[in-house]
Order: structure tokens, then sequence, then C-alpha cells
């Protein structure tokens, strides 16, 4: 199975699978001297980890990351960075029903089709677990955008729940760490989890949107047609298992409006740099940020392990039906939350490096 790396010149490589001893990261192109220990890192993966509540897989893993390579007294050094973290509690057992049937809905049949063999036990690569090494690769790509251009912000939030959409008028950034949803609305968060909790009983799933914002990003990342910025953030979003779609800005919503309603009208600010009245781009024209926020969207598929019946086939072609057991998420956007803003790090840095690389300091200076 080839093609397991991401970034230019940040560079992530993930291994292991949801079930063997040990998954993890190899992160090549981290710039030296930038402070970072396995306890700074363990901070964002603490946010994704399972069995936190009732609303997530109850599968007990610590996600405790360690850190193999490339740092040395609390700096990277500039060589490659090696993480890893352990599985402590499989449970393959539970998948023994489903050996040689394929769960719809799931990537089971094509890396069966593909490869001629799959891993079951937790679908192997295909796990949601597998996004635990980018949260560990993102938490370092944090840690170098603070030290190359400090005051960068990154935010992941829940905006929809199946059919449940937060009220924007009740948006709270205050409200995101205090509820299990990652979610701006308190409202929401109280209406979630009574709908929540009645799928997790009745062994159903849902999908999700996350949105994740980037704050204080410079002007200047990104290039034009091929290396663009929101193309990299697309491709890095919809790489995030159960991931179906992605917008940038007002995304599909823009095919609604007329060129006077889309477009962000640009003024001079009071610090004498070029201020935009909206920001319908989502922060990036061109390819190339504009200095607003980033704005980008993904929808997440609901979890395909569910306890309803499911017809489906054997590997040697008999119709017949499937249940999983096991430990799901009823809802996998929830943990998808600090995925999704780990991928705008390692997009970001990767992009800065680019800039600076070939462009340096920005050429064009307004006013």
């Amino acid at each position: 199975m080839s093609i397991n790396s991401f970034g230019h010149l940040f560079r992530v490589t993930t291994w292991g699978e949801s079930h063997g001893p040990a998954l993890g990261a190899t992160v090549d192109g981290c710039p030296p001297n930038v402070p970072v220990d396995e306890a700074a890192l363990q901070h964002w993966l603490d946010r994704r980890k399972p069995g936190q509540n009732k609303f997530t897989t109850q599968r007990r893993e610590p996600d405790a990351v360690r850190i193999l390579s490339g740092v040395f007294e609390g700096k990277t050094t500039g060589t490659p960075v090696q993480l890893m973290i352990e599985n402590t509690d499989q449970r393959s057992k539970d998948y023994g029903d489903i050996k040689d049937k394929f769960r719809p809905g799931h990537a089971d049949i094509t890396y069966y089709q593909k490869y001629g063999n799959r891993d079951y036990r937790g679908g192997g690569r295909s796990s949601a677990r597998e996004t635990a090494a980018r949260v560990a690769a993102g938490g370092l790509a944090r840690a170098a955008l603070e030290t190359l251009v400090p005051g960068i912000r990154i935010t992941g939030y829940m905006t929809r729940m199946g059919a449940h959409e937060i009220d924007r008028a009740r948006f709270d950034r205050e409200e995101i760490e205090r509820n299990p949803f990652w979610t701006p609305d308190p409202q929401a968060a109280s209406d979630w989890a009574d709908y929540l909790d009645g799928l997790r009983k009745s062994g159903s799933s849902v999908g999700a949107v996350i949105e994740v914002t980037a704050r204080g990003v410079p002007a200047g990342l990104g290039a034009p047609i091929y290396g663009k910025l929101d193309t990299d953030l697309a491709a890095a979003m919809m790489s995030i298992n159960a991931v179906k779609g992605v917008e940038i800005g007002e995304g599909m919503s823009a095919a609604m409006l007329t060129g006077e309603a889309n477009a962000d009208e640009i003024y001079m600010g009071n610090d004498g740099q070029p201020r935009f009245s909206s920001n319908h781009a989502g922060g990036i024209l061109g390819g190339i940020s504009t200095g607003q926020d980033i704005v980008v969207r993904f929808a997440v598929k609901p979890t395909s392990s569910i306890l309803t019946t499911r017809k489906t086939i054997t590997k040697t072609g008999e119709e017949t039906e499937i249940i999983t057991k096991g430990r799901h998420d009823p809802c996998v956007g929830i943990r998808a939350v600090p995925v999704g803003e780990a991928m705008m790090a390692c997009v970001l840095l990767d992009h800065l490096l680019l800039h600076r690389g070939q462009v340096g300091e920005n050429q064009g200076q307004i006013g």
C-alpha cells in the first residue's frame, strides 16, 4: 500500500493499523530549534482520544505519544521526527463475525478488491484510529507555526449533526471547549446530547459537518494553479477517513450568490493594511491567502459499523446479512474536530515553508 505521505517541505508519513501493536507518524522537514516535548503533543491527542464520554467509542486508549527521534534537549534538530502511539485496548474478537463479510458503507470491499486482502480487525488503515498519528504530527506543526509566526490560532468546531444545525446567532467561541461536541452553540449542545443518546442506544449512527478556521495567517501563502493553498487544504481534509465533502469559504453556497453579493469589497484599514468587508472567499483568493481567516468545512459520513441488520455479500459472492458488534462512535464527527485542526496546521506550515523558500518576504507592498 503506497502513498501514505502528504506535504511538500513539511512531509508527514503515517503508519500502523487500528489493531496492530502501535501506530504513528514520521515527520520530515520540521524546522530546527522548535521547542516541543511529549507533553506538548499529548495535549492535542487528549482532545481526540476515545472513551472520554458516552458519545464516543468506549475503546479505552491512553494515546500516549512517544518521540523517538528528531528532538534533543527539548527542541527539534531538523532531522526526521518519529512519533509512536501504542495500541493497548484492542478487542479483535469483536470482528470475528465479519471476517468474510463486507460492511455496507465501509472500505472493506474496496480494500479487498484492490489488494486481495483486508485487515477486518477494526478496519486496519481505513479505521479512524489512524487519525491519532495525524493529530500528533499536527501538534508538532502547531509548535513550529508558533515559533515562526506567533499569533496563528486554529480552531475547529461542529456546526451540524445530522439534520440539526447550529444557530450562528448564538455563536460563542468560549463554548467550544465546554461541551462534548465541540460546538459553539450551547443550545445545540444540549439538543444534540438527547438526540445522539437515542441514536447510540439504538445502535445507529449519524454524520456531521466540521468547520475549521485559522486566524492570523499572513497574506501570500499558496501559489497559482497547481500549488493553491485551498487545493492542499481540500485534499488534506478529504483524506481524513469518513470525509465525503469539503468547502472553502462559501463553498457550494457561492453558486447561489450574485457577483455583488459574493465579492468581498476591499478598503484600507486604520493600520494602513488592506481590509475586507466580508469573507465569502474563506481567506483565499486565486489559491493564495489574503490575511483574513481561513475557513474550511468538511462533511463526515455516519459510522458504517452499526447494530442494525444490513444486507451484504461475502468474499465468495454469497448474499447474506451483517450486524457489526464492537465499540464504535455513534458520531465520528466529534473526534474529527481535532483531526481537522491538525490537518490545517500541517498544511499551513508546509505552505509557510514553501513561501519562505521561494519568495522570502511578500514582494508586493500596498500603500
